[in-house]
C-alpha cells in the first residue's frame, strides 16, 4: 500500500469541503464521482475496488468534515435534542439497513442509481427555498405566525437568545427521513438533502436551529452508514481492504476545507452556488449514467 499514491487528495478535498460547505450540500457527492470516474482515468492502480469501496471512504470522509460544524453547533446551543432524536430514530436503522443492501446490489446497477439520484437532487437543489424565503419564514415563525401547526419549542442559545417557534408534528416527515437514511447508506447521500428542507420549510423551524439539527442528525447517519461499510469491507478482506492511504489525504483535507468554507460564509451568495452545484449534480448524473453503458 503507498502512502503517497494519493497525495493530491488533499487540496482536492479541501476544495471540495469548502465548496460543499458554501453551497449547503454534503461532501460525499463530490467524491463518488472522482472516486468513480476520475480515479480510473489516471490508470489503473489509482481505481477503487467497486462502489462499495468507494461508498465507505466518501460516507466516513464527509463524518469528519461535518464534525468541525457540528462542534461549532454544540458550543451555540442551537440544535434542539428532542427534534433530532425523532429523526435518528428512523434515519441510523434505515442507513444501516441500505449499507448492508449495498453489498449485494449490482456495481453497475449502483452507479446507475447513483446517476439517476444526482439527476432527481439536481430538481431539489433548484426547488430550494431562496435565501429571502427562509428569511420569511423565520421572521414569521419567530413571530408566532405558526402556532396552528403544532407544540411550541424553545431553543436558547449559548448568548441568550431565545428561539420560539411552534414545530408540526415531528412525525410528519418521518417516512422521507427514513428514504433519506437508506439511500444515504445505499449510495452515500440523500440524508441532508432531505432533512434540511423539511425541518425549514414543512415544520417551519427558524433557518440557524434548522441547520444545527440537521447536521446533528446528518453526522450521526453519516458515522453509522460509514461504519457498516467499513465494517463489511474488513469482515469481507481484512484491514487491507479499505483505502487507508486515500482516507490518510481524504480526512485531513474536508476538515481544513470545512474551517476555509466556515470563514466564508456570507462572501458568496448562497442561491449562486446552490445553482452552480445543482448543475454539476446534472453533469455527475449524465456521467455517471453514461460509463455504465460507454
Amino acid at each position: 500500500m503507498d502512502f503517497t499514491m494519493y497525495w493530491f487528495m488533499l487540496p482536492v478535498s479541501t476544495l471540495v469541503a469548502t465548496g460543499a460547505m458554501l453551497g449547503g450540500i454534503g461532501g460525499a457527492a463530490m467524491f463518488m464521482p472522482i472516486f468513480l470516474i476520475v480515479f480510473p482515468l489516471l490508470g489503473p492502480e489509482f481505481a477503487i475496488a467497486g462502489p462499495v469501496a468507494a461508498i465507505g471512504v466518501a460516507l466516513l470522509t464527509e463524518a469528519f468534515g461535518f464534525s468541525s460544524g457540528l462542534i461549532g453547533y454544540l458550543r451555540r446551543h442551537l440544535i434542539d435534542f428532542k427534534i433530532a432524536k425523532s429523526l435518528i430514530i428512523i434515519a441510523v436503522p434505515s442507513a444501516i439497513v441500505g449499507s448492508f443492501l449495498s453489498q449485494y446490489a449490482d456495481p453497475d446497477m449502483l452507479k446507475i442509481m447513483y446517476g439517476a439520484l444526482m439527476l432527481i437532487l439536481t430538481y431539489i437543489m433548484l426547488r430550494r427555498p431562496s435565501t429571502k424565503e427562509k428569511e420569511k419564514i423565520t421572521k414569521d415563525t419567530l413571530a408566532g405566525k405558526f402556532e396552528h401547526i403544532g407544540h411550541e419549542r424553545t431553543i436558547t442559545d449559548n448568548e441568550a437568545n431565545s428561539f420560539k417557534y411552534h414545530l408540526c408534528h415531528p412525525g410528519k416527515g418521518k417516512a422521507f427521513t427514513g428514504i433519506g437514511g437508506f439511500i444515504t447508506g445505499l449510495m452515500s447521500v440523500g440524508i441532508g438533502e432531505i432533512v434540511t428542507p423539511q425541518l425549514v420549510k414543512q415544520c417551519k423551524m427558524p433557518v440557524s436551529v434548522a441547520a444545527a439539527t440537521s447536521v446533528f442528525v446528518i453526522i450521526l447517519t453519516v458515522a453509522a452508514a460509514s461504519g457498516t461499510h467499513i465494517y463489511s469491507l474488513i469482515s469481507e478482506g481484512g484491514v487491507d481492504a479499505v483505502p487507508w492511504h486515500l482516507v490518510l489525504y481524504t480526512v485531513p483535507g474536508v476538515i481544513i476545507g470545512g474551517q476555509i468554507g466556515s470563514r466564508l460564509q456570507g462572501k458568496f451568495s448562497a442561491e449562486k452556488m446552490e445553482k452552480v452545484f445543482a448543475g454539476l449534480f446534472g453533469v455527475i448524473g449524465i456521467a455517471m449514467i453514461s460509463i455504465v453503458f460507454l
